[in-house]
């Protein structure tokens, strides 16, 4: 069977440019697999509910009766102290939960700083 002449070059340009139109989109297009979208979309769900809980962090330092000695000690200690004095203060510790979240703890620490 023979076919056209112009066949050959036709398909040769399609799977080129196919293939740099993906080279392209996912590159420099922002195209991402699903898997990528599942990994961005848990982060940011992560990060918005941190966001939220930071204010019940803030507000249950202020409940603390102890609440200046306890910051005199965290801004006393290291850095890699911190985290681990705030959540054993309590303050970390969510309503309805026992153990307290470390990633709620160092962005409570961000905002506590801010505010001192």
């Amino acid at each position: 069977m023979n076919s056209p002449e112009w066949l050959s070059p036709g398909l040769k340009g399609a799977a080129v440019g196919a293939t740099v139109l993906a080279i392209v989109g996912f590159t420099w297009g922002g195209w991402v697999t699903s898997g990528t979208a599942k990994d961005m979309a848990s982060d940011q769900a992560r990060h918005a509910v941190i966001a939220a809980l930071v204010p019940i962090c803030l507000e249950q330092s202020k409940q603390d009766p102890k609440v200046v000695e306890t910051l005199a000690e965290i801004k006393a200690s290291s850095y890699y102290q911190q985290s681990e004095l705030l959540m054993n203060a309590g303050w970390a510790t969510m309503p309805g939960s026992s153990d307290p979240d470390r990633n709620v703890a160092i962005a409570c620490l961000a905002k506590l700083a801010a505010q001192l």
